[in-house]
Order: structure tokens, then C-alpha cells, then sequence
């Protein structure tokens, strides 16, 4: 196995990409149900879900983001509201529904509505299963961030013949045990939370939000003293951390929350498996994946890769904020895998 690096240095401040969208792509969705043998909870009957943007006979791409991201990547004729990759997919983006068959696809657990230990083997299998839905054999290429990237490198090591190339952002081959650490506090919390469950998943989230960002990024946005509201400290970020938590409640049960945080600490995959050409994105101010482990992934695989590592006060978040450079591994990634995704 051989490894290539390039290192690039973030700028602090992103800037929107330049051209903008002239209209919104045409998209449509599919929902079915399979027989699905889950890891741990064996064989269920479940429905499936997944939005297609672009053309049927264009190269297909798969986009799988983190827990709190689903099937709508971005604005489209069938739901105008924003996507969870807005910047980046779209009409005039790096992700062109006018040059690729976008899939996205809904987390197997999303809804709330499957309380049963939940797997990346399970979700690899979703995918399978879409693109069996799709009559199509093979991805041209798998783009995963997050939950996501764990999920693409599970669906490599399953189904190698069924992906052309991977590109693994913020998302390695295990949980880090201090990520873990963090992520079963948050579990304890909610679980916890038996006489006020939404104030619960709140805290949850706004414990989790600050994993996600970086003490840098506070300490510019939140540089003000604390002050003190009818005999109670109130720090700067203290509304920002809350309407993180509420705007999560409002769209995020508990067996959700907690099917799919679990999910990401069973995680694991044995590198050496996975054969399919990978580039990885790592930051290195990401604390809930440190660059060391997607170094010892990049060394690992059983083929060649290509590891980025950018730096950004976003921390894991970056590649939902550092949109500029985000987009400039994502075109460096399709040139790389021209002729399979032209």
C-alpha cells in the first residue's frame, strides 16, 4: 500500500462559492420495503427511503453526511427548503445534478420509529439496497462525511464491487475512545431525562455541539464576559448552545438520538478490507476525529490513497462551514475518478 499526502492550509474565514444556482434540480424520491438482517436484531421487514437528483443514465454518486443529515442534500423541485450539503450540491456546485445521479439517503433509525441496536453494516446494507431499488450494480462513487464516511467505508469492505471510488470525510475505521467517552455522556443524558425527555435530548445536543467546534472558534465568537440575568450567570454562548438544542428537538426524537449516536461508537472495520481507491479528508482541529486516526486508516487500506488534512476552527464541522475548500477536494476527488464519474 502506498499513501499520498497533500497538505493544505484552511483559511480561517470561508467565503460562499462563486457561482450561483439558476434554478433547482429535478429530483424525485423512492420509498420501499425490504427484508433487512440487522446485526444485532436479526431479520425485520422495513421501508427504505432515498431523493435522487439528476438524470437516471448519469453517473451515479452516493452523499452520506452525519446522523442529523438524511435523504435531502439540497434545494430541489420536489422540497425547495435547504439541503445538508446547501453549499455543495446543486445546480452550478461541485455536485451537479446536471453531471451526476445524486442518491441521498434516509438513516436506517431517523424516524424514531426502530428501537433496536443499529450497526454501519446495517446502513451499508440500506445502501445496497437502494441501489438494487435503482437497478443500478455500481456507484461510480461514494462521498461520506461523518456518520456517513464510517457508513461508506462498512458499504467498501461489504461491497467492493459495487463502488468505483470512496472519498471518507472526518470519518475513520473506529471511534475514537475520547470521542466515545463524550458520546456515551450525551446517552446517559437522555436516558436520564425520564420527567422532562426533550430537555434532556436539549442538553444532549448542546454537549454534543460543542465537540463539533473548537475552543477557538468560541473564544472569537464568544469573547463578551458573562453576566448575570435575575440572579443567574448567563454565559455568551449559553443561546446559542440552547437554540442548537431546541431547533434539535424540534426535528429529533429520542430513539433516534440515541440509535444512531450508539451506531457510531460500534463502529469498526478492518481497513486491509477495503480495496476500493479512497481519498480521505481529515481536519486537523477535529477533536471527535482525531488526524491520527484517519493517518493510521490512510496507511492501513489494502490499496492506494490520497489523505488531505486541512485546518479549520470549525473543527468536525468544517466540512459543512469551510465551503471554498471543501469544494476544491471534492473537484480534485472527480477528477481523480474520471472515467468512472466524468
Amino acid at each position: 500500500m502506498s499513501l499520498v499526502t497533500r497538505s493544505e492550509e484552511l483559511q480561517q474565514a470561508s467565503s460562499e462559492t462563486a457561482e450561483a444556482r439558476i434554478d433547482l434540480p429535478y429530483a424525485r424520491r423512492i420509498r420501499f420495503e425490504v427484508d433487512l438482517d440487522l446485526v444485532h436484531a436479526g431479520r425485520m421487514r422495513l421501508g427504505l427511503s432515498a431523493e435522487i437528483l439528476g438524470a437516471p443514465d448519469a453517473p451515479a454518486v452516493v452523499v452520506l453526511g452525519g446522523i442529523s443529515a438524511g435523504q435531502h442534500l439540497c434545494a430541489n423541485t420536489l422540497d425547495a427548503s435547504p439541503g445538508w450539503w446547501e453549499t455543495q450540491v446543486g445546480t452550478g456546485r461541485t455536485l451537479d445534478p446536471a453531471r451526476h445521479q445524486l442518491i441521498g439517503i434516509e438513516w436506517l433509525g431517523a424516524r424514531g420509529d426502530l428501537d433496536v441496536p443499529l450497526d454501519t453494516a446495517d446502513q451499508a446494507q440500506v445502501v445496497a439496497k437502494v441501489l438494487d431499488f435503482l437497478g443500478l450494480p455500481r456507484a461510480e462513487a461514494l462521498i461520506g462525511a461523518s456518520y456517513g464516511a464510517m457508513v461508506a467505508l462498512k458499504f467498501a469492505a461489504l461491497f467492493p464491487t459495487r463502488i468505483g471510488h470512496l472519498l471518507v470525510i472526518s470519518g475513520a475505521h473506529r471511534s475514537h475512545p475520547f470521542a466515545s467517552a463524550w458520546r456515551g455522556l450525551q446517552r446517559r443524558i437522555v436516558r436520564s431525562g425520564i420527567a422532562e425527555p426533550d430537555r434532556a435530548l436539549a442538553l444532549a445536543r448542546q454537549l454534543a455541539m460543542l465537540s463539533y467546534r473548537t475552543p477557538e472558534e468560541f473564544a472569537e465568537r464568544f469573547a463578551e464576559a458573562p453576566t448575570f440575568v435575575d440572579d443567574t450567570l448567563v454565559t455568551p454562548a449559553d443561546a446559542y448552545l440552547e437554540a442548537c438544542g431546541q431547533r434539535y428537538v424540534r426535528q429529533w426524537t429520542q430513539t433516534a438520538f440515541l440509535r444512531l449516536n450508539e451506531s457510531i461508537d460500534a463502529h469498526r472495520v478492518d481497513p486491509a478490507q477495503i480495496r476500493v481507491p479512497t481519498s480521505i479528508l481529515a481536519i486537523a482541529e477535529d477533536r471527535l476525529v482525531p488526524i491520527g486516526d484517519l493517518y493510521a486508516l490512510a496507511e492501513g487500506l489494502g490499496v492506494t490513497s490520497k489523505l488531505h488534512h486541512l485546518r479549520s476552527r470549525f473543527g468536525h464541522d468544517a466540512f459543512l462551514t469551510e465551503h471554498v475548500q471543501v469544494a476544491r477536494v471534492l473537484r480534485e476527488f472527480l477528477n481523480d475518478c474520471q472515467g468512472s464519474c466524468p
